[in-house]
């Protein structure tokens, strides 16, 4: 792995924690795949697949127009050889993960996950 999994994790909460979109897509490549059963709510059509930068900081800017209090709260973190399994909480809610491909140092490929309720 290209990255070291502490300092990325830190300084992607520490850039969701200020609200910087910028910061955060720094991390990300710009023809990075995002995938998410958020997005298929907030970017209507399209069945929660986001390509590309552009598009991915469009979709954050709108989740975060609905959610003015987020707090990230880091839970847990796993690597892989070229991927970073973050864990974390939002406002103390529940745990979600995101599933973070890399190529080089930034992120090709993100999914977003949910626990799934019985």
């Amino acid at each position: 792995m290209m990255i070291d999994p502490r300092l990325f994790a830190e300084r992607w909460l520490a850039a969701w924690n200020r609200r910087d979109l910028e910061s955060v897509l720094a991390l990300f490549h710009d023809d990075v795949v995002f995938t998410s059963p958020l997005a298929a709510k907030v970017v209507p059509g399209s069945d929660g697949v986001i390509s590309g930068k552009a598009a991915l900081h469009a979709y954050w800017s709108a989740a975060l127009a609905q959610l003015p209090e987020a707090h990230f709260e880091l839970t847990s973190l796993f690597a892989g050889i070229d991927s970073l399994l973050l864990g974390f909480r939002m406002n103390g809610g529940a745990e979600r993960f995101e599933i973070l491909c890399f190529r080089e140092d930034r992120v090709s490929e993100g999914h977003g996950t949910y626990r799934v309720e019985s």
